[in-house]
């Protein structure tokens, strides 16, 4: 088995990227321009490794190579963009690789981009870039192919072989991770561990407590210890756990509704299956019913909703009544969104930066939580 940790930083012993990985500090997915350089460097890594994998870093900074790291990611839907926009797309995986000087909540990001042997180019408009283009690795940079008859090359196989035989694991180093996931973890987090099929080792976190009689756990962090993979990361959602002789469990709920009427909804449930052939996958089933209420009365919460980022936009002091009512904002968008108010999702991001710098940092935990919801609803 293949120690992410272990892969990255041989990728990064290389400094300068090259024809078979790139590094990014961040992925912008939100803006169109982010998202087209995304596609370029798919497009022009698969062009330039039709025998091997090539790979993207996330959350290194660019100049002195530093591991920075970012927020969990948990976008399963990120193959269908590929999808979307490139004429023979390879098959992509993001991961979570968790390192230990970094925060629990911050990971680096691992794109492996598989070569498929075949010519990808974009299937349509994005951006400034024009349908047909085939893109390729000139050293560092993903370049547009302006010729006729691009011809696949096979250049890397043998270095990147050699640095993936290098981050083979070992008992050292799977013992070390358990180590870092323990003592990273406080006591009444409950760390602990399973072993599935004497192969694969889980560890397991989350803060213990009792809802109608039912066990949840909140403040959840799951991670596959043999690669240093990340599986699940959550910061305020409820979650059940569940596991047996060949599966582990996670079914997250989410807290929902207006005064007086909040009640635990079933978002979406992960399993992941571990075989004996040394091999795992990780099947999600998108489990939640949106809640319904009164048609005026989600549209007078909408509306003030948006006077009051109007003022924090427009920065004007608030008063303390709407100071308050700046916490619910992301649970009153969330659930305008649901109610098919879809500008809600751009309405709360202008509120970003203000609720980024309040004292009560829950709130900007609370404001991320929203937007993956809310991306989640909108993939499925």
């Amino acid at each position: 088995m293949i120690n992410k940790r272990l892969l990255i930083k041989n990728l990064l012993s290389h400094t300068n990227e090259n024809s078979f990985y790139d590094k990014k500090q961040k992925l912008f997915f939100g803006a169109k321009d982010g998202k087209a350089k995304f596609l370029k460097h798919i497009c022009a890594l698969s062009n330039s490794n039709s025998e091997n994998n090539a790979y993207i870093i996330i959350g290194v900074e660019d100049e002195e190579n530093k591991i920075i790291g970012v927020d969990f990611f948990d976008d399963s839907k990120i193959q269908n963009l590929v999808n979307a926009y490139l004429y023979n797309p390879p098959k992509i995986e993001y991961e979570n690789v968790s390192f230990p000087r970094l925060p629990r909540n911050k990971v680096i990001g691992l794109v492996t981009i598989y070569p498929n042997n075949k010519v990808t180019s974009l299937l349509k408009n994005v951006w400034k870039y024009k349908k047909d283009t085939i893109f390729y690795r000139r050293g560092s940079n993903s370049m547009p192919f302006l010729g006729d008859n691009f011809q696949l090359k096979n250049t890397n196989k043998i270095p990147v072989d050699a640095i993936i035989k290098n981050a083979s694991n070992n008992i050292e180093l799977t013992l070390n991770g358990v180590f870092d996931f323990v003592n990273n973890h406080k006591p009444e987090h409950h760390p602990q561990y399973k072993v599935f099929h004497e192969q694969f080792v889980l560890c397991w976190a989350g803060k213990k407590k009792l809802i109608n009689n039912s066990e949840f756990f909140s403040r959840v962090d799951i991670e596959l210890i043999n690669e240093q993979v990340q599986l699940f990361f959550s910061a305020l959602d409820d979650v059940k756990i569940a596991y047996n002789t060949n599966s582990f469990i996670i079914t997250e709920f989410i807290f929902l509704g207006l005064e007086n009427q909040e009640k635990q909804y079933p978002l979406e449930k992960t399993i992941i299956n571990f075989k004996n052939n040394g091999k795992y996958a990780i099947v999600k089933e998108f489990l939640f019913k949106s809640p319904v209420f009164n048609n005026e009365i989600m549209v007078h919460i909408y509306n003030t909703s948006n006077f009051l980022v109007d003022k924090i936009v427009e920065n004007k002091a608030l008063s303390k009544t709407e100071k308050e009512d700046v916490l619910k904002l992301p649970t009153n968008y969330l659930i305008s969104y649901l109610h098919g108010f879809l500008e809600a999702e751009e309405q709360l991001k202008k509120t970003k930066n203000y609720i980024k710098n309040l004292a009560n940092k829950t709130i900007y935990v609370k404001f991320k939580e929203t937007l993956r919801i809310m991306r989640k609803v909108k993939y499925n």
